[in-house]
């Protein structure tokens, strides 16, 4: 396990660029923690840093995912049963592009043994990753 330190917004987003040089599909990214503590920004800017900083990337709260050209971002908040998201597509997605997922524990029975855990919490003013 890998603990990292970030003090700000901008170090998160720094932290998350250099990531994103480490993915190729196919690779899932579980991204854990409370609402506010940044999973949305890690996975805004690891999708910046593959497909281009003029990329605009929403949260997918409501469309439930977001595609980018071999970068699938589920946000799961909203699902309610795990049987929903052969619909939405996410089997396909693990076996084909970079998976980054929000709130992924609905997905903890078909998330890939190898899939990157990455858990973000709230450390003296800034945020802690740990990640598995």
């Amino acid at each position: 396990m890998n603990e990292v330190i970030l003090r700000n917004v901008d170090e998160m987003r720094a932290w998350a660029r250099r990531f994103a040089d480490s993915l190729t599909a196919p690779t899932v990214v579980a991204l854990h923690g409370d609402l506010g503590m940044g999973k949305s920004e890690i996975a805004r800017a690891v999708i910046q840093r593959l497909r281009g900083d003029d990329t605009v990337v929403p949260s997918p709260t409501f469309t439930i995912v977001q595609s980018y050209d071999g970068i699938s971002h589920f946000d799961l908040y909203r699902v309610e049963d795990a049987s929903e998201l052969t619909e939405i597509g996410l089997e396909y997605a693990m076996e084909n592009d970079i998976v980054l997922i929000e709130w992924p524990d609905i997905a903890k029975d078909l998330l890939p043994e190898n899939t990157v855990h990455i858990y973000i919490s709230e450390y003296d003013g800034g945020r802690k990753l740990k990640v598995q």
